[in-house]
């Protein structure tokens, strides 16, 4: 498995973490449950562009999935989200070890794929 591989398995473990918990009762959540479902098709859909797509507009994508998914995470665990307070468990490191692997994946992968620095 390439690193492009890997990072859509990274997109992926994130989107299927957040699909459990959609359906553990975020879902009930107002926008909460709401922006879950569009982690879980964005996830989805990025890591199907990475294996299919060899252009540097998916690894991007895939660095900012697990950038902004990471920063909403870190916010509703110190001052809520949406009156949400999240707190860390199993799954939630689960979700944020594979976000920050999703960011180094990518941007190491750009570097490796010489996007960097190209006209």
């Amino acid at each position: 498995m390439g690193a492009r591989g890997l990072g859509a398995a990274m997109a992926v473990v994130s989107a299927v973490v957040h699909l459990y918990l959609w359906f553990d009762g975020v879902k009930d959540q107002g926008t909460v449950g709401a922006l879950f479902v569009v982690n879980v098709v964005a996830g989805l859909v990025i890591a199907v562009l990475l294996v299919r797509w060899q252009h540097w507009l998916p690894l991007l994508l895939l660095a900012g999935f697990g950038a902004s998914t990471l920063g909403a995470f870190l916010i509703s665990t110190s001052v809520g989200l949406f009156g949400i307070q999240a707190g860390w468990s199993w799954y939630a490191w689960l979700a944020a070890i594979s976000e920050v692997a999703a960011v180094v994946i990518a941007a190491w992968s750009a570097r490796a794929e010489g996007w960097f620095g190209r006209a």
